[in-house]
């Protein structure tokens, strides 16, 4: 038997009813938590074609074994539902406090179903849980409802997971904020809570976590703390945060520039990490990390929204409001993420619809009238923010373009349909996959639509590193497609597993990989006897299994693609320069690696396999 058994708190809006439950050893072991056990409760408890801004859709706010205790990076939680944006899995993670607060309040796993009459909070302490009146914070930003739920409260030490006015207004790429500025991003999780009427999950603990064996625990975090020290790359994104990738990226040309075109910047210097070093004033870390990559507090010096101050960007959003959109001034790239957050939209997809209006406009696709006068001219500082505005209240041209570009691009026709950069519907991330094949076929196959975090391959596939554990014993180069099927596979797996447990994967990826010793420490942690290949089996169960959630949705085979821009479009500057990605034949190796048959679906024998 192990020690660790989750505790997963029910709450039925629709009756005002909150139950609790213990989740079942089989079911503990098979999916860790997170990632995996979210995709077990959707896919046995949502029926096939619901509206996902209806009532009958559900959100699953989980964390995992690993949150809360003294392991690297454990503050991480995951938010999952049904998504608005793309119609199929949503899935988005988030840094900070909540979930290790979670934890000790003592619930490891909330499920939220119905729809309240009126706006609710839901207000959980050391495993008691309760649902509050919101009407005083409902049109109140993520900000302000964090501090008044707190004031209400009277604890300063509340943490608290919220939605902006955009999930309030149902926009389609609204995301769910905790400790101010850390976001459960992607997939418009925010607005499926605003459907729902919840305004706020606040909590509060004081209770332990127990664990099984903390002798072998305690070793096992030290060698994983000792392996993070001495990792390179530690002190340039300690230093200069996530955002320490962007000269790297630019000089490999793998920025993404003009909205795709290109994958050099020419004013990258403006915007990279030492230039957010330079107005960076305070640094801040998730729970349990050591490593502090956030931007806790900037203040712009210079250019039209000098003076502005508060939290600092991340990588994706720089990339997302700088080069993507032609835009070398630092201060409005602040100046637009503090908007995001405060209002609860995702940075990556709204600086894609930002770039994608900006082509439109230089088309003629949009016009000056159609943009109610503003200029949606490459670069321009004032149209960036102003149009971050109008998305997240759905405002004039806003309201359209605050429904994804994908579904923008079919409203507004006229060929905006060929350059429409997503997958499955999600905005495609911040790195250029010309320069990274594998990633390419990552974003066409990830679950949940164009996702950066699975596989996350870049770093693999340029050094070709072999991870035998994971199933490829050799890496072609990153601009080779041939052997990318069993790396993307693998990567694709072992990260399901991370976010099942639910842990960084700056950490167990890049930083300090020891893929033996984390599950030396989960054994420990739990009493459970795995081994590096019992969790990458985990994985790869939690990945089919949302892959056939997908298809009952009516995903198939023909979406596993990418846009046409990244496939025959060539770039014409840098080391990129003359690449694009040949999907067709990574995809055949995907599959046949996966153990899937040619349209794309899990054999009988792989699924009996997989125990599903």
């Amino acid at each position: 038997m192990g020690g660790y058994l989750e505790k997963i708190l029910r709450v039925d809006l629709s009756k005002g009813k909150i139950t609790t439950e213990k989740l079942k050893e089989e079911t503990q072991k098979k999916y860790l938590g997170g990632s995996g056990l979210a995709a077990r409760i959707l896919y046995d408890e949502l029926k096939p074609g619901i509206d996902p801004l209806g009532p009958e859709n559900k959100m699953v706010f989980a964390t995992g074994p690993l949150t809360g205790t003294k392991a690297p990076s454990s503050g991480r939680h995951l938010v999952a539902a049904k998504s608005p944006l793309t119609g199929i899995w949503g899935e988005a993670t988030s840094g900070g406090f909540w979930g290790a607060e979670l934890k000790f309040a003592g619930f490891d796993t909330i499920v939220v179903e119905g729809k309240s009459e009126k706006p609710v909070y839901l207000w959980i302490k050391d495993g008691v849980a309760e649902l509050k009146d919101a009407s005083k914070i409902w049109g109140k930003d993520a900000y302000q409802t964090e501090d008044m739920i707190r004031e209400s409260l009277g604890d300063k030490k509340i943490i608290v997971s919220s939605i902006g006015p955009a999930g309030e207004k149902l926009v389609k790429i609204a995301c769910i904020m905790n400790d101010k500025d850390r976001a459960a991003g992607r997939c418009g999780l925010g607005a499926v809570m605003g459907s729902k009427k919840l305004k706020a999950i606040a909590v509060r603990g004081t209770q332990s976590i127990p664990v099984k064996d903390p002798e072998k625990f305690d070793e096992s975090v030290k060698k994983i703390r000792e392996a993070l020290k001495a990792n390179f790359l530690v002190d340039g994104v300690s230093k200069q945060g996530t955002n320490s990738a962007l000269s790297s990226l630019n000089m490999m040309g793998t920025l993404p520039t003009q909205y795709y075109r290109e994958g050099v910047f020419e004013e990258a210097n403006k915007i990279d990490g030492n230039a957010l070093m330079e107005i960076t004033t305070k640094k801040f870390a998730c729970y349990g990390c050591s490593v502090a990559c956030g931007r806790g507090h900037v203040e712009v010096k210079s250019g039209p929204f000098a003076g502005t101050s508060g939290a600092g960007p991340e990588y994706e959003t720089v990339a997302a409001f700088g080069s993507l959109c032609m835009n070398s001034d630092l201060g409005t790239i602040v100046k637009a993420g503090i908007i995001c957050d405060q209002l609860g939209i995702d940075t990556i997809s709204a600086g894609n619809i930002v770039a994608f209006a900006m082509e439109c406009y230089e088309k003629g696709i949009l016009t000056k009238k159609d943009a109610e006068g503003m200029e949606l001219k490459w670069g321009n500082p004032e149209a960036i923010v102003k149009l971050v505005e109008k998305i997240g209240v759905k405002e004039g041209i806003g309201k359209t373009l605050s429904e994804g570009v994908r579904s923008a691009s079919k409203k507004l026709g006229k060929g905006s349909e060929e350059f429409a950069m997503h997958v499955k519907g999600l905005e495609t991330p911040m790195h250029e996959p010309k320069g990274y094949k594998g990633l390419g076929l990552g974003y066409a196959t990830s679950n949940r639509g164009a996702c950066h975090l699975r596989p996350a391959s870049q770093l693999v596939e340029m050094m070709s590193q072999a991870k035998p554990e994971l199933g490829f014993t050799k890496v072609a180069g990153a601009y080779e497609v041939e052997g990318k099927g069993p790396v993307i596979k693998g990567l694709q797996d072992f990260k399901t597993m991370v976010d099942s447990l639910v842990s960084c994967n700056f950490i167990y990826e890049l930083y300090a990989y020891l893929p033996d010793e984390l599950a030396k420490m989960l054994t420990a942690l739990t009493g459970y006897d795995f081994k590096i290949g019992d969790l990458v089996k985990i994985g790869e169960r939690a990945f089919n299994l949302q892959r056939l959630f997908n298809l009952r949705e009516g995903i198939s085979g023909k979406d596993d693609n990418l846009p046409k821009r990244f496939q025959e479009e060539k770039t014409t500057k840098g080391p990129t320069a003359g690449q694009v990605v040949d999907l067709e034949p990574m995809l055949n190796e995907y599959y046949a690696a996966r153990g899937w048959d040619e349209k794309g679906i899990p054999t009988k024998k792989k699924l009996t396999e997989l125990g599903l």
